[in-house]
């Protein structure tokens, strides 16, 4: 797959490495390409880097790894994105890209492209290694294009998560961004760590 990572932060990197070992093109769609601050980490692992209009033009597939209220402007930056596949690894937990609750809510209301949430409920260190002692972690996804929601759940099992599990449509969004607050909060705000994760188990 041609995919175009925006926002090349923790999440976004270590996404970046999981999908070029898988053996898709991977780029990191930037505002500034002489300021991109991700240079040496993208120089250093072969990932081009382009602005974001082009690297989303030459993709199937775009993560989005972005401050939800950055949205609006990244809509305008990408271009024309009939058809394409977007997914919303973003999480307003502290900030709404208003009038939207989430970034996948203005996605579906803007764009005609097919749009997925996924990638945004655990910390990025499950992100770079989803393994644990003998089990591989769970990922988690929700929307409603199920074009979308297989390639996610094959990128998913590319980054070596054990499955990527469908918890419903578009209602169940903020049900998603609300787990990814779960997580947050017993890893920082009750000081369990960043290495821990969840696991969907069946009886």
């Amino acid at each position: 797959m041609n995919i175009a990572i925006i926002g090349s932060g923790n999440i976004g990197s270590a996404l970046a490495l999981h999908w070029k070992k898988a053996g898709h093109h991977v780029q990191f769609g930037v505002r500034d390409i002489a300021a991109f601050k991700g240079k040496d980490f993208a120089d250093a692992n072969a990932i081009h880097v382009e602005t974001i209009e082009h690297a989303v033009q030459q993709s199937d597939v775009i993560l989005l790894a972005i401050p939800p209220m950055a949205i609006h402007s990244i809509i305008q930056s990408m271009g024309n994105v009939d058809g394409k596949v977007i997914i919303d690894a973003s999480n307003a937990v502290s900030s709404k890209p208003d009038p939207y609750p989430t970034v996948y809510h203005c996605l579906i209301d803007t764009t005609n492209a097919h749009i997925v949430k996924c990638f945004n409920c655990t910390g990025y260190e499950n992100i770079k290694n989803p393994i644990y002692g003998d089990f591989a972690i769970d990922m988690f996804m929700a929307g409603e294009s199920q074009q979308a929601k297989e390639i996610a759940k094959q990128l998913a099992l590319d980054c070596g998560f054990g499955r990527c599990i469908d918890i419903g449509g578009t209602d169940k969004v903020q049900l998603l961004e609300s787990m990814a607050f779960a997580w947050i909060n017993l890893a920082i705000m009750q000081k369990m760590g960043r290495n821990i994760a969840f696991k969907f188990l069946v009886r």
